[in-house]
């Protein structure tokens, strides 16, 4: 069997999958769910085994001469079991969408510094990462009536990429595909220069020829340079924002004052400087939860070339 043939099994699989839990978690009480959860969860950890390698070999890399062995497996488990949870949660809010008010919150300060962003009246570079549950921080966001736009990359399966679309619509959760590049960028500058929203996650693994490398756990990390190319363009405010769980099935909404690029000499050293200033905010938070983050990414899969100027 040819591997194209093996990958359209296994995407045939995954949607499959997906269609059944939606379904099957609409039949049940939500209460029940969260009940059950740990249990699908046992029962679907032990047969991730290349997502669990990757993950371990993320977690070594960035913590390997700071946790034992078991703290790493321990954080490893962890991390799986928040993001099953993430997953379940978000079949079940999607279908009862008064939850996503109910189940998270913003924390102090958090609403004020939004607020204080938009009043600026340039539009908002929102920065997070694959950390926490960040859709249903874009959906709560959403549901309190802030002008969100979020950059996701599609699924690379249409038939999928057709439903969650359709799901999206249905919530008004604003997204903006990050391809065709250039349609993503016109879009993006068009929201911030309608004083809206723009939502970029800034922790997925990127090339010399699209980013910058950047120091994220002592290693060189190839980094997406978007944020910042927006907001030097448009003269937008920066915006971190990230969630954590806070309890069993609820959420935590953590909004940081905003701030502006520090310009440097050159185009590049202003894009270096401050994709390195917000790579280090995203670091903060993993080092703090590191169990929130999604170490099954591959973040350092590119690598430097002596051209790059880092």
């Amino acid at each position: 069997m040819t591997k194209k043939a093996i990958k359209q099994i296994k995407r045939a699989l995954a949607r499959w999958a997906y269609y059944f839990f939606y379904w099957f978690f609409s039949l049940l009480p939500v209460n029940f769910i969260f009940m059950i959860s740990n249990g699908l969860m046992s029962i679907a950890f032990p047969f991730l085994i290349n997502l669990r390698k990757i993950a371990r070999e993320s977690l070594t890399i960035a913590f390997a001469k700071e946790k034992s062995e078991e703290e790493i497996n321990r954080t490893l488990h962890d991390c799986f079991f928040n993001l099953g949870r993430g997953y379940i949660e978000m079949f079940c809010y999607i279908q009862r969408p008064k939850l996503i008010l109910k189940k998270l919150r913003l924390t102090e300060g958090s609403l004020k510094n939004l607020e204080n962003a938009l009043k600026e009246n340039k539009g908002v570079v929102g920065v997070s990462a694959h950390f926490g549950s960040f859709p249903l921080m874009l959906l709560h966001l959403s549901k309190l009536g802030y002008p969100v736009h979020t950059i996701l990359r599609p699924s690379r399966d249409e038939k999928i990429e057709k439903s969650f679309q359709a799901h999206r619509s249905r919530m008004n959760f604003k997204t903006i595909l990050s391809y065709p590049r250039y349609t993503c960028i016109r879009q993006s500058l068009t929201v911030l220069r309608s004083k809206e929203i723009v939502v970029v996650l800034m922790d997925q693994n990127t090339d010399a020829k699209s980013g910058v490398f950047v120091d994220f756990f002592g290693q060189k990390a190839g980094t997406p340079i978007g944020a910042v190319v927006f907001a030097m363009r448009t003269g937008s405010p920066i915006l971190p924002m990230f969630t954590l769980r806070d309890g069993k099935d609820s959420h935590k909404i953590i909004i940081e004052p905003h701030f502006y690029l520090e310009i440097k000499p050159t185009d590049e050293e202003t894009l270096q400087y401050n994709v390195q200033k917000i790579t280090n905010i995203i670091e903060k938070y993993i080092r703090q939860y590191p169990e929130e983050w999604s170490w099954m990414n591959k973040r350092w899969k590119s690598k430097p070339n002596s051209s790059n100027p880092s």
